[in-house]
């Protein structure tokens, strides 16, 4: 069988196609004797190599990109993780992040694994992410994914697509809008665990109570006032590490709770997912 002869333009055409090395493509097109979608295949299995090799890499750059639909009553946040920051600023990987934003928008998939399942151009979403493992030359993991719905949701996006947050709240309008801004800021600079103190975990609950326990007892206090004065720091928590009992970065007089009732009577925050870099 004589040799297939691969053209300089057959291979632009692939390197156009996958964004692959030109001579990745020459030979890919090569070892599939001109077949382009053998090609790609090839092309992507090298991917799936690359990223196995690169696995235990780590991958502490990415863009987070928040989102919401028309509808402004849902909406995601998800994180494309890389290793490099020169990979993380390149329009074209914060173009992909944004394209699987818009899709887990449009498909509404109820964790990482279904989003990574969906549709992606003829190929599923973690097969065009091993395709950017191939492309690229890093490891590219989506590395987490979160959806919110609610009456209004509102996202934010902070410094360089370093962090975002969607901020879902019980009432609707240019006030509630403009409060969710504001909330979803609070929420990236102080970084809440929960919205009020009945969110919090009941694990993360007793955790803080015995160490209040313990630094009271290791102050010399009575065995009989320990539960007391653990109480009292359990509130000092939630004071520091629930967003509705934060006191408000723009006002520190200000809970969030009284900055969201001052906007609009009723107005709070039914629930918030933030994600970041690192």
């Amino acid at each position: 069988m004589s040799e297939v002869k691969i053209s300089a333009k057959d291979v632009k055409k692939l390197r156009d196609m996958t964004g692959a090395g030109m001579m990745d493509c020459k030979k890919a097109l090569t070892e599939a004797e001109g077949d382009f979608d053998a090609a790609v295949d090839i092309l992507r299995k090298k991917g799936q190599k690359l990223s196995a090799k690169r696995a235990e890499r780590e991958a502490k750059e990415g863009v987070v990109v928040a989102m919401v639909n028309d509808s402004k009553d849902h909406g995601v946040v998800i994180r494309l993780s890389c290793e490099t920051d020169f990979v993380a600023k390149n329009e074209e990987f914060v173009k992909f992040a944004e394209d699987l934003a818009r899709l887990a928008i449009d498909k509404k998939p109820s964790d990482k694994d279904e989003l990574l399942a969906l549709p992606y151009n003829n190929i599923t979403v973690g097969e065009a992410i091993t395709e950017q493992v191939g492309k690229i030359g890093e490891k590219i993991e989506l590395a987490s994914y979160k959806y919110l719905s609610s009456e209004l949701v509102v996202s934010y996006i902070h410094h360089g697509n370093r962090a975002g947050v969607v901020v879902g709240l019980n009432k609707t309008g240019d006030k509630a809008e403009e409060a969710g801004k504001f909330a979803a800021m609070q929420i990236t600079a102080m970084r809440p665990i929960a919205v009020d103190k009945e969110n919090v975990d009941a694990d993360i609950v007793a955790k803080e109570i015995e160490i209040g326990k313990e630094q009271a007892r290791a102050e010399g206090k009575p065995e009989a006032i320990l539960e007391k004065i653990a109480m009292g720091k359990l509130n000092k928590f939630y004071q520091e590490a629930t967003l509705l009992n934060q006191a408000f970065i723009s006002d520190q007089k200000t809970s969030v709770k009284q900055y969201l009732q001052s906007m609009e009577p009723g107005l709070t925050v039914t629930d918030f997912c933030h994600l970041e870099n690192g």
